[in-house]
């Protein structure tokens, strides 16, 4: 158990630590506000990193459409900055905190980005990474370097945005980001459809995707499956209308969510609100081609008949709750995916759980080969989460 703490205030205090920490061979457990802290492999680390205390926004530019901020900055306090100018993180990235047993509004804007985040709007907006512009931080050689300014050492012609997304603190760590932010739509409406199966309803949602009408947003919980149409009055009352239209044939129950009852359910499903009631149950994020989550899912309850799931991304993202167990039924999850490809990350298990197996989708070795490359550039000595994406 980590216990010491360090909390930088500045890049250069942040510089200083990191520098010591290779001088002394100590072991970093890099957190921002610790909202994801349960997520990954338990690590054991020498020191907790805390950048909690490099809050806040250091310059924001609404006509550039641009927000730049501290490495420790919760999203909350972002999202406020820019609802007060109709703007808004387009990649919408999810409060993981309450699936995970903290508090809501905890996550830093960081996190997002090092996890690689994004919610129901991924499949129109991109994920986190896309909407990176620049950064700056501290490499595990001690090494002061930002995106577009000093290039390290040994990763020329890395894109160093795609590579730091999704490495979740293994490789640097951010004193601040700049990311771009966009104009927040006017009116939200959800067209729902009720009473598909899992099958039929994924169908459904890439034919609304495959349309010209600009869906945001296509999910299927158990019962009803959700299409997002965003944009100013005119438009959506067109689109929504044509998209009734394209899906008239379906043997389904049509009913309409209203602006404020649309982001409601959206937020719901961006962080995984329908997975909670249970709270001992093991979470699982899997992606796969969407036209193959349903197989999946019913390869899963084949053998474990209380699974729950709902689809986000037109199928692409399947969220599943399991029961407990000692090995979080690992085998079965990831050898449902089949030939087609996919992966499967564990959510939320217990610590002896995910000590136990892979929380992150195995890698073929190639593949993991150059992984272990990408770190000898930035971290040769492995002092920033050692062993949390093992």
């Amino acid at each position: 158990m980590t216990t010491s703490r360090i909390k930088p205030r500045s890049p250069e205090e942040l510089r200083q630590a990191v520098e010591w920490a290779l001088n002394d061979s100590k072991t970093l457990d890099v957190r921002g506000q610790g909202s994801k802290i349960a997520l990954g492999k338990p690590m054991t680390c020498d020191q907790v990193l805390d950048l909690s205390g490099m809050s806040g926004v250091v310059d924001y530019a609404p006509e550039e459409l641009v927000v730049t901020l501290r490495a420790g900055t919760p999203i909350s306090e972002v999202e406020a900055l820019l609802a007060q100018r109709n703007q808004m993180l387009a990649f919408e990235p999810p409060d993981l905190g309450p699936l995970l047993g903290r508090e809501a509004g905890q996550g830093t804007l960081v996190g997002a980005v090092m996890g690689n985040l994004a919610g129901p709007r991924r499949l129109s907006a991109g994920a986190a990474r896309d909407h990176l512009l620049g950064f700056s931080g501290v490499n595990g050689r001690g090494e002061s370097f930002k995106s577009g300014g000093k290039v390290m050492k040994n990763v020329t012609g890395y894109d160093l945005s795609k590579l730091l997304a999704g490495s979740w603190g293994t490789l640097a760590v951010l004193d601040q980001v700049s990311v771009k932010v966009l104009p927040a739509p006017d009116q939200t409406r959800t067209l729902l459809l009720l009473g598909l199966d899992d099958a039929a309803a994924v169908r459904a949602m890439c034919a609304a995707l495959g349309s010209p009408h600009d869906i945001s947003g296509a999910a299927h919980l158990p019962g009803k499956t959700a299409l997002r149409i965003e944009g100013v009055a005119p438009s959506v009352e067109a689109r929504l209308k044509a998209l009734r239209e394209l899906l008239i044939d379906l043997d389904a129950g049509m009913e309409e969510l209203g602006t404020l009852e649309s982001r409601a359910f959206w937020r719901e499903v961006r962080d995984v609100a329908p997975l909670r009631a249970a709270p001992d149950a093991v979470i699982w994020k899997i992606s796969s081609p969407p036209t193959e989550g349903p197989a999946i899912v019913a390869r899963i309850k084949a053998q474990r008949s209380s699974a729950e799931a709902f689809y986000d991304w037109s199928g692409g993202l399947i969220w599943l709750a399991l029961p407990p167990s000692a090995d979080a039924d690992h085998a079965i999850v990831r050898g449902a995916i089949g030939a087609k490809g996919g992966h499967a990350t564990l959510i939320r298990a217990p610590e002896s759980v995910r000590a136990a197996v892979s929380v992150f989708h195995p890698q073929p070795a190639a593949l993991a080969a150059l992984a272990s490359r990408v770190k000898d550039s930035f971290d040769p000595k492995r002092l920033f989460n050692p062993g949390r994406m093992g």
